[in-house]
């Protein structure tokens, strides 16, 4: 019997209908590397499993009961691409700025349209609490990818991603700051990236709850035209009680997302 299956990796989906329930995850495995140039060996799958283990390269796919357009998440760097992430940083200091805004800032933040979209984010938005606020506590947002996840290692393991002591900063920052995170992403993949590092499910610390892509707003700059952005606004909307400009900070590796709040964002 034929399967289908959706392949998400660097930012686009690849469908593979050409395997059987009696291929391999390895067989697979091979078929992407045709797609993306990724080489097997480099290759980690979200979500295969046998047994609750990362399913074995020998293990057929039919073993893994997988319904028809199962979306998987991969993780792996091309050959190619290794050169670059593993050779020594550049001589000079000629590194662009995406946070060169200070005239945008003003402009953007402030436009009667912007807020009127945190406005209905703040109304529409549905967040999920997964920990309830705690009184006295300050905010700390956290950006994902290229923050707590680096994507560009070479790394084949989920975990080999994880920035070090990630779970040590946590904890340490959990004694005075409820931790939100915050992905320009699909919350499924939020929660299993969560589930990857071992941060949704930590003894030692908490996450409040997580936002998505769905929680953004589009604003248009002069000299960027129109970019996504993570207005903090829609979080100080919905737990004005709890949380303000006065109490919050935000890490992302890209500045533009401060866009709506540049007093309260820092660039990794």
């Amino acid at each position: 019997m034929s399967l289908s299956l959706i392949i998400k990796w660097g930012g686009q989906e690849y469908t593979i209908t050409s395997l059987s329930e009696e291929d391999t995850v390895l067989d697979l495995k091979q078929s992407l590397k045709g797609l993306t140039g990724v080489l097997p060996e480099r290759q980690k799958l979200l979500g295969l499993k046998m047994k609750g283990k990362p399913a074995d390269d020998d293990v057929k796919l039919g073993a893994l009961k997988l319904k028809p357009n199962t979306k998987i998440m991969m993780m792996g760097t091309r050959e190619e691409s290794l050169e670059d992430v593993l050779g020594p940083p550049p001589d000079n200091d000629d590194v662009v700025n995406d946070f060169d805004i200070e005239e945008e800032v003003v402009e953007v933040e402030n436009r009667e349209e912007n807020l009127l979209k945190i406005s209905r984010r703040v109304k529409e938005y549905k967040v999920e609490i997964l920990n309830p606020p705690r009184e006295g506590k300050k905010l700390l947002v956290l950006d994902v990818d290229y923050t707590l996840f680096d994507h560009r290692s070479c790394a084949e393991t989920g975990v080999e991603l994880m920035r070090p002591y990630l779970h040590e900063f946590l904890t340490s920052a959990y004694e005075d700051y409820d931790i939100v995170i915050w992905s320009a992403t699909n919350m499924k993949w939020i929660e299993a990236k969560m589930k990857e590092l071992g941060v949704s499910t930590n003894a030692n610390y908490k996450i409040t709850f997580m936002l998505d892509s769905a929680a953004m707003i589009t604003v248009h700059t002069p000299r960027r035209g129109l970019i996504d952005v993570k207005p903090l606004g829609v979080i100080w909307g919905k737990f004005s009680e709890y949380y303000s400009k006065k109490n919050t900070i935000m890490f992302d590796d890209i500045g533009r997302n401060f866009l709506m709040n540049p007093q309260n964002g820092l660039k990794v």
